[in-house]
Parts: structure tokens; sequence; C-alpha cells
């Protein structure tokens, strides 16, 4: 398809076309940098002579951390908690969102849900109470703890809900008339139709869950617990602990504090680099189409 432009419009593309590539450009720069770092020796970094390429390119800071047993305890934790966690998010924001999704005829009290759960959204309980009821339930140093807590999105729902309502309502009532109820209506005909909008909100909670690292600290008393973006935050603490051995402290003065952060952040990165590229496709379809009613 062709399109004629006017002046205008080709100017506002152009200039809309330099604004993005600068804003790509201050996003990306940064990481390249930290990339750069976690690769370069430690006198190249107190000297400041790495800037966006590795300076004495050395994998020690990235041997440290996975070297480390607890790193890979942590690793498996999160790992657990993403599949945990992402499950449960996608299965609670499904069935929410195909009720609330109905026309008040359908559904009378649809209205009274839609703002108890929009409610919370503004409000919460607080993170004392929150640590309180986790610790009264007997969750506090489980996997429990750091699933349950956010089980329910309601922004997840919301999105899920105005996709469910683009969903033909003739496509239903043929379903009512061959007999359907509403879970077979659901899981066999509204959710294949909404592929785009679960990979969204799968996409949302497997990042939401990977990088999370307070509930973590708060709720976890016991170090071998942690999940990794927990672990990963409190390593450079622990490489100035008086436990550290003598061995290990001769290695660590071999190494640069910003480039084992570095390490951390670029390990911790990979596997979202990895998933995201399979659910891209789906991402701005989801968010478009799930957006076109209130």
């Amino acid at each position: 398809m062709l399109f004629n432009y006017t002046q205008g419009q080709k100017i506002f593309n152009i200039f809309n076309l330099i604004f993005l590539t600068l804003t790509s450009v201050i996003c990306l720069v940064p990481f390249v940098h930290i990339l750069a770092v976690s690769f370069s020796e430690d006198s190249a970094i107190t000297g400041g002579l790495v800037s966006l390429w590795p300076v004495r390119f050395t994998l020690d800071s990235y041997m440290y951390v996975i070297e480390k047993d607890a790193f890979w305890r942590a690793f498996v934790v999160t790992l657990k908690r993403v599949a945990m966690g992402t499950t449960l998010n996608v299965f609670l924001v499904i069935l929410l969102a195909y009720p609330l999704s109905k026309s008040k005829e359908k559904f009378r009290t649809r209205s009274i849900y839609v703002w108890f759960f929009f409610f919370t959204m503004l409000f919460s309980g607080g993170l004392i109470p929150s640590y309180i009821l986790i610790s009264k339930l007997g969750l506090m140093n489980t996997i429990w703890a750091l699933v349950l807590p956010g089980a329910v999105t309601v922004f997840n729902i919301i999105l899920m809900l105005n996709f469910f309502r683009e969903v033909p309502e003739e496509i239903e009532d043929a379903a009512n008339i061959d007999g359907a109820n509403h879970w077979r209506t659901l899981w066999q005909i509204y959710v294949p139709l909404s592929t785009p909008a679960i990979a969204t909100i799968t996409l949302f909670c497997i990042v939401g869950h990977w990088n999370s690292w307070f509930d973590g600290l708060i709720y976890m008393s016991n170090s071998e617990n942690y999940p990794l973006q927990s672990y990963l935050q409190t390593i450079v603490v622990k490489i100035n602990s008086v436990t550290t051995s003598a061995t290990e402290q001769i290695r660590l003065a071999k190494l640069n504090d910003r480039s084992i952060r570095g390490a951390q952040m670029v390990v911790a990165s990979v596997p979202i680099l990895i998933v995201y590229p399979f659910l891209q496709k789906y991402f701005v379809s989801g968010i478009r189409l799930g957006s076109v009613k209130g």
C-alpha cells in the first residue's frame, strides 16, 4: 500500500525517527557500558579506561559469580518461582477476566466486583500488615511467600477482560445453543482466540517474577531460600564479610566491585533476553487489541 504523505507529515516522520533512534541509543548505551565493565580487568576499571568496549578482556567476574553454589541455589528458586507464579497468575487472570467481561445484562453485579479489584490498585494494606499476614499463615521461608501475595494482578485482569470483550457474542451464543457451559466456552473458545493477550500477560508475569527481589529479602530469613535477584542484591555485601575465606579474599583482590556488579546484571538479564523474542510477536498485538474498550 502506497501512502502520499504531505510535507508536514514527512518532516514529522523524520523528526520522529531521529527522536526514537536517540531514545533507543540512550537506553542501550548504559547496558553496553555495563557489559564492557563486566569483561574488563580491575586496573582498567579503576583507571576509568572502560567505555563501550572491554579493556583487557577477562571472565574472572563471571567465573566468581557462576561458580558459587549459592548462585545456582538462587537460580533454581527463581525458576520455581517463575514457573509456579506465572502459571497461577495466568490461570487466575483468565478465570477472573471471563465473568468480568460480561455485560451488565448477563452479570448484574459486575461493576461491584470491578471496582473491588480496581480499589486494590490504588490502596494496599502496607508492608508491615503484609509481613504479619505472611508470618501468621506460616509461609515464611517458603516458595509460597513469593508466589501467593501477587497471585492476582489487577492490571492483567483489565487487559484480559478488555480482550475478551472483543470476542463476538455470536460465537458464545452458538456455543450455548450447542450445549456448552461457561467452563467449556471459556477454555475451548475464548482462550484459543486470546493467544496474543495471554502471551502478553505471560510475558509480564515472567518479567515481574524474575526481577522481583525485595520480597525475597523480607520473607526469607534464610539466605539459602533467596531468589536470584535477592541473592545478587546481597552478594556485594557478602564480599566484604569477615567470613570470606583467605583464598577467596586473594581472588577478590584481583576483581573490581563494579565488574562483579556488571556480571550480576548481565547474568540476570540473559534468561529474559532469551524468552522475549519468542513472545514479542504477540506483545504489540496483545496490548493493542486488549485496549480497544474500557
